[in-house]
């Protein structure tokens, strides 16, 4: 009951709600889908005699159509010519039976060329969740909104690694992608059912979609592009070197390092809720969304550089405190990234925005891993890849604080 209480006093309509927690378990999926070739990694290259050049490639084949997509300006296209609601439901089938197939195949072709099409269905579910914010959500709904969506992004690689290690080896990788993409498909029948109908009145009084040259040359869309960047390397930083550090340099067994990196991605997910509700209250207050949204922020991304300390203190628990102390401040960010493009976009650009945004941004997935390997090779330690982690997230904090200007409606004409 105090569940359900704490829920009506946001404010959000049952209606909002049903959409919202959809919206939320697709971005667990999106995530949970997209990291589990890294988790079966080792067993599909034994059992297919791929080398460790075709696993890099096959890794990399996501964020190649995922990234371009976005760039290119297609899902950003997509979600404004069409209804996003339905594009993003193609895009859900598309990443979702692209899932189910790569556990049928036997070819490395085909296993690359499935992993090409979930990049380009995922490359539909960030534009089509700023427009739809953006279209049926009011400014002070959106902190909570995107801060569950992100919740569910942050817990889809946790869940991810834990289950799909466990389940994987129960029942091998091939039972898992099948079994994984045909229950993933399951939601489509609840979001063709309760998904918004529809443009809203905003959105019909806002005028025609903004061209993505236009965009291109303003200078907030490529501050928070950049921001993106040098944030989203310190993410995937976390999501592809944390296990290996703990590993190597802390010495933790698998397990200790599966219980450590999952708390701490799930303190990010549980920091960013919070987050997202106390910026909805401030702004519903009468806080304007500038001074909340850079707040959280600067804030959040500042006290990210905690991360440097977990690899200097010797001790073991000293140092996980740390770490799970920087996921929370990292949490602050995280929830009111998305909120910030969607009040500078507005109905009118918020998925061409959020596309061209988030196609840049995730360039740091390719980024980070290899950067991150060269120091640590170079250096022969893992201290000056933590600095650099830190040091992108120093970049972004300026990034949004100094670069983006005022977070106001862009004045398109």
């Amino acid at each position: 009951m105090a569940l359900v209480a704490a829920f009506q006093r946001t404010g959000l309509s049952g209606r909002e709600w049903r959409v919202l927690a959809l919206l939320v378990i697709s971005g667990f999926l999106n995530y949970f889908d997209r990291s589990n070739l890294s988790v079966g990694g080792t067993d599909i290259s034994h059992e297919l005699g791929f080398s460790n050049y075709q696993l890099g490639l096959m890794l990399s084949a996501f964020f190649w159509t995922y990234a371009a997509c976005q760039l290119l300006g297609m899902a950003g296209w997509l979600v404004h010519r069409f209804d996003p609601c339905w594009i993003l439901a193609l895009g859900f089938f598309l990443w979702s039976g692209a899932t189910a197939v790569t556990g049928l195949t036997h070819w490395f072709a085909t296993m690359f060329a499935l992993r090409l099409v979930l990049g380009m269905g995922e490359s539909i579910a960030y534009p089509a969740y700023s427009c739809i914010l953006a279209s049926h959500y009011p400014e002070h709904h959106r902190g909570l909104a995107n801060a569950l969506i992100d919740a569910g992004t942050k817990s889809g690689p946790a869940l991810g690694t834990l289950l799909g290690g466990l389940l994987m080896a129960r029942y091998g990788w091939r039972a898992f992608f099948v079994a994984l993409g045909i229950v993933s498909l399951v939601w489509l029948l609840p979001w063709l059912r309760w998904m918004p109908r529809g443009p809203s009145i905003e959105t019909r009084q806002e005028g025609p979609p903004v061209a993505a040259l236009d965009l291109c040359r303003r200078r907030p869309v490529i501050f928070t592009a950049l921001g993106l960047f040098c944030t989203n390397y310190f993410w995937y930083f976390l999501l592809t070197w944390l296990p290996p550090y703990l590993v190597e340099a802390r010495h933790f067994s698998k397990t200790r390092m599966a219980l450590y990196g999952a708390l701490a991605y799930f303190l990010i997910a549980l920091s960013a809720v919070v987050a997202g509700r106390i910026s909805d209250i401030l702004i519903a207050r009468g806080a304007t969304p500038n001074r909340v949204r850079k707040t959280f922020v600067g804030t959040g991304l500042t006290l990210s550089t905690l991360i440097v300390s977990v690899a200097v203190v010797k001790s073991d628990h000293l140092a996980m405190g740390l770490l799970m102390l920087t996921g929370l401040c990292y949490g602050l960010y995280s929830s009111n990234v998305y909120a910030i493009t969607q009040t500078l976009a507005g109905p009118r650009a918020a998925g061409k925005w959020t596309g061209l945004q988030n196609g840049f941004g995730n360039l740091a997935g390719v980024a980070a891993p290899w950067l991150t390997g060269w120091v640590v090779d170079r250096t022969g330690e893992f201290y000056w890849a933590f600095v650099v982690a830190a040091a992108f997230a120093v970049g972004g904090a300026m990034m949004y604080l100094l670069g983006v200007g005022p977070i106001r409606r862009v004045d398109f004409v």
